[in-house]
C-alpha cells in the first residue's frame, strides 16, 4: 500500500514538473514572438467632436489610412499605435489636451495640429518637450516664418506639407474674381488666427479700385444684418470669407436672402463636405474655394477606391497631406527611429516624394518649398475640383 502510494506521488510530481516545464516553454516562447514587432506610438491632434470634426475626423482616417498599409508591409517588424487628441478646432482646448500629448514619452511624432489657431496655443508645450509636429493644413505663415513678430513660433518642432496663406490669400483673391467684369470685393474674417493671416496676404495682392472694405466679425457670430449692410452700401459683387464653413453656411444664406447675387467665396476652412448640407443648395451652387490639397480621386482613382475600401469610406479634404505628413514619420521608423529627439533629426533631414510628386523636404523653419494652390467649385451639390489657380 505503500510503495503503491509512494511510486503514484512520484508518478504525480513527474507529470507536475513536466506541466510545468511546458508552461515555462510556453512563457519563454510568446515574448520572444512579441517582442519581434516594435510598438511605435504617434499622436493625431484636430477637431473629432464639435462642430468642425468632420475636419479632423477625415485627417486622422487619412493618417490611419497610411499606417495600415505600412502595418500589412511591416507585419511582425513594427506596430504604429494613435493617440488621439481632439483639440475641438479651438485653441483654448488645443491648450487643454496638449500638455498631456507632450508629457507622454511613448509619443514620438504628431501629425497635426490641423488647425493654425489650435497650432499655436500648443507649440509652447511641445516645443518644451521636443515633440515633433507635421501639419497637413495649418497654413497661417507667421507659425514658421522668421520676420513675424518672435520670429518663427514653430522652431524647431512644427513643419508642414501644405503651402501657407503667403500663397493662398492671392490666389482666393484671383480664383473669386476670375470672369467678373469691374469687380468690387468684400473681404470678411472671422477673428481667427488663420481668417485675419489670410486677409493679411490678401491684401498686397488686390489691385487698385477692386476693394470695396473689410470687416472682421466673431466666429460665434450668428446674426450677420451688420456685415450685409456693410456689403450692401459698398455694392460689393464679390464677397469672400476667410473663416471656417459652420459660420460661412449661416453667413452666406443670410447674404443671398438679403438680395445679393454676386460672387461668394472661401479659404480652405470652407472645403468641407460638411458645407453643403449646412445650407440650401441655391445658396451654396457656385460658392469658389481654395485650398493646398489636391483630392486623392484626383490623384488616383484606384488609391481612392482602396482607401473607400479600406477605411469604409471615401477621402475627405487635405486626406492626401494627412498621408504625406504620415508617412514622413513612417519612413523614420523604418529607418529604425524610436525617440522624439531621433525622430526630429530624422524629419529635419527628409526628402521624399508626396502623392502627387512634388518634392517634400523642409526648409530650416519647416515649410516645404513651393506649393500649389488649387481651386474648387460648388456644382450641383458637390465640391469639384477646378485644378491649379494661376
Amino acid at each position: 500500500m505503500n510503495e503503491r502510494y509512494q511510486m503514484k506521488k512520484r508518478v504525480m510530481i513527474s507529470v507536475t514538473v513536466a506541466a510545468a516545464l511546458a508552461a515555462a516553454s510556453l512563457v519563454a516562447v510568446a515574448p520572444a514572438s512579441n517582442a519581434a514587432a516594435k510598438t511605435i506610438t504617434l499622436a493625431f491632434q484636430g477637431p473629432l467632436t464639435g462642430e468642425e470634426a468632420s475636419v479632423g475626423q477625415d485627417e486622422l482616417a487619412a493618417m490611419q489610412y497610411a499606417i495600415k498599409l505600412f502595418n500589412a508591409k511591416n507585419k511582425g517588424k513594427y506596430k504604429i499605435k494613435v493617440v488621439q487628441a481632439d483639440d475641438q478646432g479651438d485653441p483654448a482646448q488645443s491648450a487643454k489636451v496638449a500638455p498631456g500629448i507632450a508629457s507622454n514619452k511613448k509619443i514620438i511624432g504628431l501629425v497635426g495640429a490641423a488647425y493654425s489657431g489650435a497650432t499655436i496655443a500648443a507649440l509652447p508645450y511641445y516645443k518644451q518637450r521636443l515633440l515633433p509636429m507635421i501639419s497637413p493644413s495649418a497654413t497661417r505663415v507667421s507659425i514658421t516664418d522668421p520676420s513675424a513678430q518672435g520670429g518663427a513660433m514653430g522652431v524647431p518642432v512644427f513643419h508642414r506639407v501644405p503651402p501657407t496663406d503667403k500663397v493662398q490669400g492671392p490666389s482666393l483673391f484671383k480664383l473669386a474674381t476670375k470672369g467678373v467684369s469691374s469687380p468690387k470685393v468684400f473681404v470678411v474674417d472671422d477673428q481667427s488666427a488663420y481668417g485675419v493671416g489670410l486677409v493679411d496676404y490678401m491684401k498686397n495682392s488686390i489691385p487698385a479700385g477692386q476693394s470695396a472694405g473689410f470687416d472682421s466679425v466673431s466666429d460665434k457670430t450668428t446674426d450677420w444684418s451688420a456685415t450685409i449692410a456693410k456689403i450692401k452700401t459698398a455694392a460689393a459683387n464679390v464677397v469672400i470669407y476667410t473663416g471656417y464653413f459652420p459660420q460661412a453656411a449661416p453667413f452666406f444664406k443670410q447674404l443671398r436672402d438679403s438680395g445679393y447675387t454676386g460672387i461668394l467665396a472661401g479659404g480652405d476652412g470652407v472645403l468641407s463636405p460638411t458645407f453643403l448640407t449646412l445650407a440650401p443648395a441655391s445658396v451654396i451652387e457656385g460658392v469658389r474655394l481654395t485650398a493646398g490639397t489636391v483630392p486623392l480621386a484626383e490623384i488616383d482613382a484606384k488609391l481612392e477606391a482602396d482607401f473607400k475600401k479600406k477605411m469604409g469610406k471615401s477621402s475627405g479634404v487635405y486626406a492626401a497631406e494627412a498621408i504625406d505628413a504620415t508617412n514622413v514619420f513612417l519612413s523614420c521608423v523604418a529607418k529604425g527611429v524610436s525617440t522624439r529627439e531621433a525622430m526630429l533629426k530624422c524629419v529635419k533631414a527628409y526628402s521624399g516624394k508626396s502623392l502627387t510628386g512634388s518634392t517634400i523636404k523642409f526648409d530650416a523653419y519647416g515649410d516645404v518649398a513651393g506649393g500649389v494652390m488649387n481651386g474648387f467649385e460648388v456644382k450641383g451639390g458637390v465640391i469639384k475640383f477646378t485644378g491649379p489657380v494661376g
